[in-house]
């Protein structure tokens, strides 16, 4: 069984892209247009990576991964954030980890 990755992209050439050389080297794509999107295709099924843009309608990147992490289920799903983004603030929240909570 293929290993499965979710790419979360508002472009659809850059899914098309990323799910091509992906699929080409052997693992299972899953697409989502937005964060939302993402989320309601979050249905248990085990997902070992997460591929999202940053800057998305309806819910951007950095918002789709806090909220995908309060899922037991996903909790320790890696993510990598694949974006044109520049700004620093934007980038430097990007990678904060939310402390623990309790």
């Amino acid at each position: 069984m293929s290993k499965v990755i979710l790419v979360v992209d508002d472009s659809a050439s850059v899914r098309q892209v990323v799910g091509i050389a992906l699929r080409g080297a052997g693992y299972t794509v899953v697409e989502a247009s937005d964060g939302k999107d993402a989320l309601n295709k979050l249905d248990g099924q085990k997902i070992n990576l997460v591929i999202s843009d940053v800057n998305m309608p309806n819910m951007d990147g950095i918002t789709f991964v806090k909220e995908m992490k309060q899922k037991p289920a996903y909790k320790f799903t890696p993510v990598i954030m694949l974006t044109t983004e520049g700004a620093d603030e934007k980038n430097a929240k990007a990678k904060r980890r939310e402390p623990k909570p309790g």
